[in-house]
Formats: structure tokens, sequence, C-alpha cells
């Protein structure tokens, strides 16, 4: 298989942007190929390309188009030089600002090299539009990484754990060091995949069932029955004796149900 080789005309990472460019290509290939095409797809968004080190492998793939949306100029002009094939298909411009209505119509998967500083505003995003994105695989801090992959009762477990496991299934699947980049990291990577699953919509109102997973949270160390105070006062249930780490998707929409009926109780 033929690298795409990345001496010439480098682009420089910059700081401000959270770039780390992936120069292991055992490691780019293997993220491209934790798409399954689960959902039917057809089209790829890759989310801050670079100089295009997993672009170069989903270019391979005749199952689906690629697509790439890029904030940084010097990285659009290298790609449009490196890859002229893809030059119709290069978005510039902001992930969390583009609508991407514009350009898929229907469901596509989203793959890339998160920058940190914002992975979790990307996830937040795609958390707006569930039944548009089947996929998606990425790479980003381990430590965020595990976190959304974790099992209740994890100290891992968090706001996006709970929030992501409501509307896809998630796996682990490869951690990667920071000498796999330039410049490396000071911490340690991990790639995982969300895949869609059969939830249509919960249960509940979905923007209380946020609020209600972000409050208790807040207080983690709290048991829920008092993190959960800003939203209204809960009966006494065995369920508010947990704490917030301690409850699985389910629960957490048990429990705005209640915050449902007790909003109800006191208009």
């Amino acid at each position: 298989m033929n690298y795409k080789k990345q001496n010439d005309s480098k682009v420089r990472a910059k700081k401000h942007l959270g770039q780390h460019f992936l120069k292991d290509m055992n490691i780019a290939n293997k993220i491209v190929d934790g798409l399954t095409g689960h959902g039917g797809y057809n089209k790829v968004l890759e989310i801050g390309p670079g100089m295009g080190v997993l672009t170069q492998f989903l270019l391979q793939k005749s199952a689906y188009s690629t697509y790439v949306i890029e904030i940084d100029t010097e990285s659009v002009v290298y790609l449009k030089k490196h890859y002229e094939e893809l030059t119709p298909r290069i978005i510039e411009g902001d992930f969390l600002k583009y609508n991407t209505a514009e350009v898929f119509p229907e469901p596509f998967a989203i793959i890339g090299n998160f920058p940190y500083n914002i992975s979790s505003q990307i996830f937040f995003k795609v958390l707006e539009m569930p039944d548009q994105v089947p996929e998606v695989v990425c790479m980003l801090q381990k430590e965020v990484a595990q976190r959304i992959a974790s099992p209740p009762g994890n100290k891992d477990y968090g706001i996006l754990s709970v929030l992501l496991q409501a509307y896809y299934d998630i796996s682990y699947l490869v951690s990667v060091p920071p000498g796999a980049f330039d410049p490396p990291p000071k911490v340690q990577s991990g790639v995982i995949r969300l895949s869609r699953n059969d939830t249509k919509s919960l249960p509940c109102n979905e923007k209380l069932f946020f609020r209600v997973v972000k409050t208790a949270f807040n207080q983690r160390r709290k048991t829920l029955r008092n993190a959960l105070k800003p939203i209204g006062e809960f009966p006494e249930l065995p369920l508010l004796t947990k704490r917030a780490e301690q409850l699985n998707v389910a629960q957490f929409v048990e429990l705005t149900i209640l915050a449902e009926e007790i909003k109800k109780a006191n208009s």
C-alpha cells in the first residue's frame, strides 16, 4: 500500500487548534477500519484531517464518499495540493458552527483525530442529531475515551457517558501512545466507536434528561436527592440515596420522568 509522503511542505501544528498530527500509518489504517457501515450510510465526514493521514485510507474505500471539514487554512491548501480528487469535498470551516444538513441531508458517519480541546463540544453537537449520525469513530484523549465507554459504577463514568450511551453503543478500540504523533501530546490517546442503538427517542423530555444528568454529576459526591435540589424536591426513594455514577441510562430516564411529575405538581 502506498502511503502519502508528508515531508514536503509540511503543515505547522498549531497549538491554539490543538493539532497533533498522527504519523503512525498502522494506527491510521486501524482507525479507518473501525468504520463498519453501521446504519447504511454512504458518506463519511472527517473532522480536522490536517495533512490527510486518515484521509488517504478513507479515499481507498469504495463503500462511501469521503468529505473533510478543516478550519486550518494551511491544512486546506496542503490537502488540495496532495489530494486533488478530494478538492470538491473539502469543507473549509468550523464543524461546531457548520450546518451539516447543507451537504448531508441523509445519514452520514463521522471520523477523525479530534482536537482534544473541543472533543466534548463535538460530541454535544452529535447529540443534537443522533439519527443523522449512525456511526462515529474517533481518537481523543484516552481519559475522555475511557469515560465515554465506561459502564455505571466506575469513577470514569460521567455526563458524556450517560448522554452518549443513551443513543449509542460504545466500543473502546485501541490505545495510542504519544510517540505516534507529531508533535507528541502530553497525554495518552484512545480510539472509540459509537454505533447508533435502537432507541428512537427517550420516553421522557430529552432536554430535561440532559439537565438531570448534568445536575446530578455536577455534585457527584452527593446523593442524588441532594445533588438534584436545583431541579426540585424529590420524594424519599431508594434510587435517590445513590450517587450519579451508580445509575444507568434507564434509571436517569426514570429520574427525569419523576422530575417532570414534580414540575407539573408545582405548576
